[in-house]
């Protein structure tokens, strides 16, 4: 019988695999029962040999990751803003890029803030607003029911207070709020990127020929359910600021700008609503 891989021997043939070391050590840590910031333990144990159920649980979870699912669908948690969020294919898998949308409407936020969060998916922008500022109520809305029902179980499970609807976009609201913000669809329904996407749901990434409808609905809609001096801000794609300042614009809004995320890339645009203008 072939002797047991220990932990370092698992993860070089993870990695000599084409999985990241990063992405390897989280995956081995939850198969091995351990929580994802215990990578100092995999250092400490790297000689540990892997028991026969960890190895074929170790084996499954590799062939899932190399196959092109997300870690955190295997994992069942993500990391965003601070927070550990539980994912599964109901939703998108949290992104870095996001963050960039919660700092701009951190930095914007009036004591007291009435803020909505658009296809809240995992709720990832709602509760790490709501974590950030306590004092802020926040409604998170998302047309999907099974993705309400993952959101309001990171609500729970993380004690922050969310109020939920389900919904398209602003469809219904009449209360007026300080900030409206999301994280629509925006990848065009033909972009060859979809096919490295397969495992998230595709009703939350396509948006349409050019991939701007939703965020076209939203920009529509929104001036009705923003009180005067209302933000509206906007995650999208990497190369769509300059349509969404213009279609901002065009309703109405100033102060037209965008944001950019770690990478240099223009990732959120928005405007703030100037109920005098129209």
């Amino acid at each position: 019988m072939d002797a047991a891989p220990t932990v370092e021997q698992a993860l070089q043939s993870a990695i000599a695999q084409g999985v990241a070391r990063l992405e390897a050590q989280l995956l081995l840590l939850h198969v091995l029962g351990r929580k994802l910031d215990e990578r100092a333990w995999l250092l400490a144990h790297d000689e540990e040999p892997l028991s026969i159920p960890t190895r074929q649980d170790w084996q499954e979870a590799l062939a899932r990751r190399l196959s092109g699912e997300p870690l955190p669908y295997i994992t069942g948690r993500a990391a965003f803003y601070g927070l550990e969020l539980q994912v599964d294919g109901r939703v998108l898998c949290p992104r870095a890029d996001t963050e960039t949308l919660v700092d701009w409407a951190l930095a914007l936020l009036p004591p007291a803030a009435r803020v909505i969060d658009l296809g809240t998916g995992s709720g990832a922008i709602a509760l790490a607003l709501k974590q950030q500022r306590p004092d802020v109520h926040i409604e998170a809305r998302d047309i999907s029911a099974d993705a309400l029902d993952v959101a309001q179980a990171n609500a729970r499970r993380l004690g922050l207070e969310i109020a939920f609807s389900q919904g398209a976009w602003l469809e219904g609201v009449t209360e007026p709020f300080d900030a409206i913000v999301s994280n629509p669809p925006y990848i065009a329904d033909a972009d060859p990127h979809l096919a490295a996407l397969v495992h998230e749901p595709l009703q939350a990434l396509t948006s349409g020929a050019d991939g701007l409808n939703d965020l076209r609905a939203i920009i529509e809609q929104a001036p009705t359910c923003l009180r005067p001096g209302g933000w509206l801000l906007l995650e999208h794609g990497y190369d769509q600021a300059a349509a969404v300042r213009q279609q901002l614009q065009a309703k109405g809004f100033v102060d037209a700008q965008s944001r950019q995320d770690l990478a240099g890339i223009e990732r959120c645009s928005g405007g703030r609503w100037n109920a005098w203008k129209t």
